[in-house]
């Protein structure tokens, strides 16, 4: 099965999904575009990695690399296999001593990886044909993605009770702070989210 290869070429607040962000992959070369919702904390993994910012402490995906490469394991490849009921699956394709090896993933897990290895992602057409949305001529040229600085939606909150937030405010101000590199107030809005995660 012919595989296409796909570009990050947006990240985004999805204003569908409360709480979520749309991660858009591009068909190199193409005009199609493939939009997968995300969550808060992978949106933030990858947008950390694409923008160079460097956290006080590693985040999962960058542990993952330090292990990988401990162990000579190279991630030659990303790729997208299967959409089932909206839900996208992917796998990393790796390389170890010549012996290779495929790991099943979540797809933003994936992607998050893929830019700490700088490594190809790919899907299969019949995905791009099922979930993707096609530029036309005029937007092809006007791309609201194309040539702009990955970098999520930054909207402006004045701090206060965290409890008067809700949660995707929270997820937004995180973002914020952890861009900021303010840590201690991205610490002070994980453990707000945290409690609701508990509490649900």
């Amino acid at each position: 099965m012919k595989k296409v290869r796909l570009e990050v070429v947006g990240l985004s607040y999805s204003q569908t999904q409360s709480g979520a962000y749309a991660l858009v992959l591009g068909e190199k070369g193409g005009k199609r575009r493939l939009p997968i919702i995300i969550g808060g904390f992978e949106a933030q993994a990858i947008a950390i990695e694409i923008e160079k910012m460097t956290p006080t402490r590693p985040l999962t995906h960058d542990l993952f690399k330090t292990f990988a490469n401990s162990y000579n394991i190279e991630i030659t490849e990303i790729i997208i296999y299967n959409l089932v009921e909206g839900v996208f699956f992917a796998k990393l394709v790796c390389n170890r001593e010549g012996k290779e090896t495929e790991i099943d993933a979540r797809t933003s897990d994936a992607i998050a990886i893929a830019v700490r290895f700088d490594c190809p992602i790919y899907t299969y057409e019949f995905i791009l044909k099922d979930a993707g949305v096609v530029l036309d001529e005029g937007a092809a040229e006007e791309d609201e993605f194309a040539e702009k600085p990955l970098k999520l939606d930054k909207p402006q909150y004045i701090e206060g009770d965290l409890t008067t937030y809700t949660t995707a405010e929270l997820n937004e101000l995180l973002n914020n702070a952890i861009e900021e590199e303010n840590y201690e107030k991205a610490s002070k809005i994980h453990e707000e989210l945290n409690k609701r995660t508990k509490s649900q």
